[in-house]
């Protein structure tokens, strides 16, 4: 039987070392591998655990995971775009299965194939961050009942994986935004740099430098910042006249 939830659980169970580690200076995909390997270590019942991202097109990749067989289930429902781990990616709540066997399923494609790779059960928990859709899965071959216990804790590395990736996202905004001011920065500096030649050719004050370098930009249908550049360039090589 298939259950859902959107609970979370507030239990401990997450390493401390992993949380820190999370919001540490690491490459994203290195965390995201440290979260399924500690997931396998402390998630009841888990035997393999992967990590999935849907990129823009919705397509699932499986960007961390402990072994082959996670990847095969994985790699399944990318193909279909349905199952347990995409629908949880997509809409951010746990989904799990009981008991691949049970006849009353709501994924009867997915179980019958985690079935004869002998996972017996499994759940898949989105991520709760509007930076990236994706989710943690875990696959479990034991042979019992999903334990609450295994669906929560799985629920908790989802949040760790959440985590992970926001503070991955906020630090590629930062580094865009000082790319961002660097570039900004530079283009001021080489109109500044195009007035003053443009007072010294003509004569006139700061403001009429720059409304001749507008009307040339405008008339050429190009960038303030590249006609001035030209033009830097141009006295700089001894190219320019008046």
């Amino acid at each position: 039987m298939t259950e859902q939830s959107s609970a979370r659980g507030t239990a401990p169970g997450v390493p401390a070392e992993l949380s820190r580690f999370v919001v540490g200076d690491h490459p994203l995909d290195e965390v995201l591998r440290r979260v399924a390997d500690e997931g396998l270590r402390h998630i009841p019942q888990a035997d393999e655990v992967s990590v999935t991202l849907l990129g823009r097109g919705g397509r699932g990749t499986s960007v961390a995971f402990t072994g082959r067989l996670a990847v095969a289930l994985d790699e399944r429902q990318y193909d279909d775009g349905f199952g347990p781990c995409v629908d949880a990616a997509q809409s951010g709540i746990s989904v799990s299965v009981g008991d691949t066997a049970a006849p009353d399923q709501l994924y009867p494609d997915y179980a019958a194939v985690a079935r004869r790779h002998g996972v017996t059960s499994s759940v898949s928990s989105g991520l709760t961050t509007q930076h990236v859709m994706g989710g943690v899965n875990v696959y479990c071959t034991d042979g019992r009942p999903l334990a609450e216990e295994t669906v929560r804790l799985t629920e908790e590395f989802a949040d760790v994986a959440s985590a992970a990736v926001a503070n991955a996202a906020l630090h590629a905004e930062a580094v865009a935004e000082a790319e961002h001011l660097r570039t900004a920065m530079e283009s001021r500096a080489v109109i500044e740099q195009a007035k003053g030649i443009v007072m010294a050719l003509h004569g006139c004050d700061a403001d009429e430098a720059f409304r001749q370098l507008s009307r040339t930009s405008q008339n050429a249908n190009r960038k303030l910042r590249d006609v001035a550049a030209d033009l830097v360039a141009a006295a700089t090589t001894g190219q320019l006249t008046r």
